[in-house]
């Protein structure tokens, strides 16, 4: 729906400005998650352009921005090259719009709109984790060999682990998951007691996985980042409670993040344990067959089902069957892990007892690509709005062009914008590649799917002056004043 009034007057325009951004704000409220995080992490940062919060007076560039060559700023993005081996839409928007650049066979680079969703992403689980009492920790990748032997999972994992000798000839498998170095760890602390209980640890790391066919792009990979959780309980029953807390928090974060999800009944494979849970994202290039009932809360991954159980063992209903895209897991482990390496605590009794533990991961980089095969259309990228690299992108008038008188007020716009509305500091792209038409420019907005796109055209000569909003999420589009635009964007929520 757009409400287009290029050729009324600007007082019919000025009598509707306010109506119009009232219903574009009910509409984007609506939205699941109309939110992003102010502050970026920061690195080395060119003196020209910030990849964190600029300081006052300094704008975000469009063409400062790092690209692969063939993406330059001065190119117009074409998605007419649909290669036959990319065969998930998400692999393919990321690479034809430079948000991943192959490294070698199931290992990208991220590049710097991806690094940008990827610290938003860990912050929202930094928040979810913390809030249910969990403490952020970093081990090691290079895990030594006698830990997984002490599992047997160095021979149960067979070629999937990627391993390594130093120059001594001792072993390392360069690690997929934490169980064994965690719970080696915790039981080197000797005098733990029950009141300390429980620990709910968690890191946010690489990992590393020889896949014998990596493909999907950041959807199955040789490396990627995943955040893995490990808790440590005093009795079955607290470990039981920390399981659904943990599961909660799965559940609150996808929501947050708008992603529509499925949590399933699952095997528990390497890991082992006797409970297992999968979150599952609905799609049809998912490799996992998911059984649902629709009368019930019943829903499995069917490798945990007779092939022949055509219905519901919960109420006998009809089960449904689709596809999924694994973004998270959770195990209740037990004692498998705590009895080999004798991670114990003193208990009320004053007995030393084996702790009960659970592990939960979330495919981080997994995340960021489902999503992005889930919420985009075939030629643009769509975010969860909390995600999107940059919440809004400026459009100045093309150079020359009758127009161009209007670039000083959209730079003032900018200015405004980033001064008087604190959670856009830094979130907020100039698009500075005036040599380009306004046309051109709103179409690689499009494919990058910044949540807001704001336009100084024709309307912005007028007295007020009117700019072109784009709303990239709901589709809508409206002429707003500066005023408007500052009432809208005020609204944007952040975590």
């Amino acid at each position: 729906k757009c409400w287009n009034h290029r050729h009324k007057p600007p007082c019919a325009c000025a009598s509707r400005c306010q109506g119009v951004m009232e219903g574009l704000l009910t509409r984007c409220r609506a939205l699941p998650a109309l939110a992003t995080c102010s502050h970026q992490l920061s690195g080395y940062v060119p003196c020209r352009f910030h990849h964190c919060a600029p300081r006052r007076g300094r704008r975000l560039l469009l063409s400062r921005v790092f690209q692969p060559q063939n993406l330059r700023e001065d190119r117009v993005l074409s998605l007419q090259d649909k290669s036959d081996d990319l065969t998930c839409k998400s692999q393919r928007l990321m690479l034809q719009v430079g948000l991943i650049y192959p490294a070698s066979p199931g290992c990208y680079h991220l590049l710097p709109y991806t690094v940008r969703a990827m610290e938003k992403l860990v912050r929202v689980i930094d928040q979810e984790m913390q809030a249910i009492g969990g403490q952020k920790v970093n081990m090691p990748s290079l895990s030594p060999a006698e830990l997984w032997q002490a599992t047997n999972r160095w021979d149960l994992m067979g070629k999937e682990l990627l391993r390594l000798r130093d120059r001594h000839g001792k072993e390392y498998c360069l690690g997929p998951t934490h169980e064994e170095a965690i719970t080696a760890l915790i039981a080197s602390q000797k005098k733990l007691s029950y009141k300390q209980l429980p620990f709910l640890l968690y890191q946010v790391t690489r990992k590393f996985r020889d896949e014998p066919r990596p493909r999907f792009g950041l959807l199955r990979g040789r490396e990627f980042y995943m955040k893995d959780m490990y808790t440590f309980d005093s009795s079955p029953e607290a470990a039981q409670q920390t399981y659904s807390l943990v599961c909660d928090a799965y559940c609150s974060l996808f929501n947050k993040l708008g992603l529509p999800f499925v949590k399933v009944q699952a095997d528990v494979g390497t890991i082992g344990g006797t409970v297992s849970h999968e979150f599952q994202l609905p799609v049809d290039i998912g490799e996992d067959r998911l059984a649902i009932c629709p009368r019930c809360s019943f829903s499995a991954n069917m490798e945990t089902l007779d092939l022949s159980q055509m219905n519901c063992p919960a109420c006998q209903g009809p089960l449904t069957k689709t596809k999924g895209i694994e973004v998270g897991h959770t195990f209740y482990l037990g004692t498998k892990y705590s009895s080999i390496f004798n991670a114990q605590f003193t208990n009320v009794c004053g007995k030393p007892t084996l702790a009960e533990m659970g592990c939960y991961g979330l495919g981080v980089t997994r995340i960021l690509a489902a999503a992005i095969e889930v919420l985009s259309t075939e030629d643009c990228v769509r975010w969860p709005s909390l995600l999107a690299p940059y919440q809004a992108c400026l459009i100045p008038p093309k150079k020359g062009s009758k127009e161009q008188a209007a670039s000083e007020l959209i730079g003032q716009l900018y200015d405004h914008i980033t001064e008087a509305v604190p959670q856009l500091h830094g979130e907020v792209l100039l698009d500075d590649r005036t040599h380009l038409t306004i046309g051109n420019r709103l179409k690689d907005a499009n494919k990058f799917g910044y949540p807001f796109v704001i336009i100084a055209g024709k309307r912005a000569l007028e007295d007020p002056a009117h700019f072109e909003v784009w709303c990239q999420n709901t589709g809508e589009v409206a002429f707003l004043t500066k005023d408007g635009v500052m009432d809208l964007l005020t609204q944007v929520q952040t975590v």
